[in-house]
């Protein structure tokens, strides 16, 4: 927590320092006392000031997963990704997908970063396609 001397406080509201010791005093501007010393914090400096609160960040969640589908030939992980690809770029904020197919191994993985519901969607389209084709 960012925190300002009264001097500091002073300087930033463009008042007389003993103005500010009065404001703190009479309990208009809330402080903290450490020592023989107040401390301002930045939010009740800027309060007393009226200066607007910053916008809060807005929380992002992301998934990261890997889809793992073992005995897939060739013809079939082609079909697939296919498919896969042709859902993600059909959305404006849909996941980010990348797939890494081992053809010795019939083994496809399918790794998927993005927001919660778009990759939820993604996974309801590949145990769709999944499904269809066993």
């Amino acid at each position: 927590m960012e925190q300002y001397t009264v001097d500091q406080a002073a300087e930033r509201l463009g008042l007389h320092v003993k103005t500010v010791r009065a404001y703190v005093r009479d309990g208009r501007l809330k402080a903290v006392k450490v020592g023989r010393r107040y401390r301002i914090a930045r939010q009740d400096l800027e309060a007393f000031a009226g200066l607007p609160e910053p916008p809060r960040p807005r929380r992002h969640v992301e998934a990261s997963s890997i889809v793992q589908i073992d005995g897939i030939g060739r013809a079939e992980m082609d079909r697939l990704s296919t498919l896969v690809i042709a859902a993600v770029a059909s959305g404006p904020h849909g996941p980010r997908v990348q797939l890494v197919y081992d053809e010795d191994r019939a083994h496809l993985k399918i790794v998927v970063l993005g927001d919660l519901e778009p990759s939820a969607q993604l996974f309801r389209i590949i145990d769709a396609l999944t499904k269809e084709s066993s």
